[in-house]
């Protein structure tokens, strides 16, 4: 199907779970950054709800309200076929997100969500890649903190070293900031379903194409003092790495050799270790069905950090590139990276695959592939920072 065909269709872009923390957060934002004449609608299963936001955001009038539902796979196809792009903020998404993802693959339309869970992409990969090329519908996961910043950035770093050469690059993690509860719903559900997890990466191996002439790796790496940026450098199992690792394996310029290694960076030896610590912890009593949760109604879905808080908040993540004789450090940087910010990246990501002109992609594809220099663009318009720290 030609996007061309797609510009018929009523709204520009859905916003599907429109009234949870992220997804309120995102319907502000497109409310007062899109552009004239973008064509949206807000969409849940709470008509109620959905009109209340509607009624208090600038500009209401002119927002559709569509009724649909996870449990109501009909509804979510219906939703699909009346967007050219459906951002979705409804998690966790491996519990709830692959009916939209199969409604939005067959429909042909463009696809942009929240989730940091790895299973949940390994699974889409596998179940809808192959229908979305057919039809022409992008799938892009990972569309905000995880994994935007590490995502970009190391495709920025990439872009300021040599070609055709091998290449390594590094990035360190730094942020003070709180989680929402669907946030911690998710963490939650990824340390209980490690099995499956694993599972879901081994049937992702079985059926991607393998790489000829050249290689790339993102391993774990080990917990160690990192001079170059001046911090314990301790290895993070998230979703990162591997979306890294997938842009580099489709484009060409991270070279025949790319290495790339994520970390977050502390400061001060005691809160490494505590920090390590706590997530074992989180790790162990996710796997106890009574304690998870009692964990889980200490922070439910839909509660969130305060503006006030979040105003407070900000993220770092720097990286160290090297290749061909040459270092280079570069930063991406912003404020509160779970909310505020991860907000922008979706909403951007979507106007960015609704309206920019880009590669000719299709199937399940990372931020960089889909939209690479566009959407850097959008975001440092935006007050996100990209910048080139120092070189060598």
């Amino acid at each position: 199907m030609s996007r061309l065909n797609r510009t018929d269709r009523p709204y520009d872009i859905v916003l599907f779970g429109a009234t949870g923390f992220a997804g309120t957060l995102t319907a502000e934002y497109l409310a007062a950054h899109g552009p004239a004449g973008l064509r949206w609608a807000v969409a849940g299963r709470s008509t109620q709800k959905l009109e209340r936001l509607r009624d208090r955001l600038p500009g209401g009038e002119r927002i559709g309200l569509l009724r649909a539902d996870v449990a109501d796979p009909a509804s979510l196809r219906a939703l699909a076929e009346q967007a050219r792009v459906v951002a979705t903020t409804v998690g966790p998404f491996v519990e709830y997100g692959e009916e939209l993802v199969a409604a939005c693959a067959d429909a042909g339309t463009d696809y942009v969500d929240l989730t940091g869970e790895p299973e949940f992409v390994d699974l889409v990969y596998v179940r809808h890649d192959a229908r979305a090329r057919e039809t022409g519908a992008r799938l892009v996961h990972a569309c905000g903190f995880d994994s935007v910043p590490h995502d970009l950035g190391a495709y920025f770093t990439v872009r300021q070293l040599p070609e055709g050469v091998p290449l390594t690059v590094d990035g360190f993690v730094t942020a003070d900031a709180a989680f929402s509860g669907g946030t911690f719903a998710s963490a939650l559900n990824q340390f209980a379903r490690h099995r499956q997890l694993r599972a879901a990466a081994r049937d992702r191996r079985r059926h991607e194409p393998r790489l000829a002439g050249r290689r790339v790796s993102a391993p774990a790496g080990t917990p160690r003092y990192a001079p170059e940026v001046g911090a314990w450098a301790l290895p993070l199992p998230t979703v990162d790495a591997q979306i890294v690792r997938r842009s580099a394996r489709t484009l060409d310029r991270y070279g025949p050799d790319f290495r790339y290694r994520h970390y977050a960076a502390v400061r001060r030896l005691p809160v490494a270790v505590g920090g390590v610590a706590a997530v074992g912890a989180l790790v162990t009593a996710a796997q106890l069905p009574a304690l998870r949760r009692r964990l889980s109604d200490r922070l439910r879905p839909g509660d969130g950090p305060s503006a006030e808080k979040r105003a407070r908040s900000w993220f770092s993540v720097r990286f160290v590139g090297e290749g061909g004789g040459r270092r280079v450090y570069t930063e991406v940087s912003g404020g509160d990276p779970g909310y505020d910010e991860t907000a922008k990246m979706l909403a951007e990501g979507a106007l960015c695959l609704a309206f920019d002109d880009l590669p000719p992609t299709a199937g399940q594809v990372t931020t960089a592939v889909a939209m690479g220099d566009a959407l850097i663009g959008r975001l440092r318009a935006a007050g996100i920072r990209f910048r080139v720290a120092a070189t060598r």
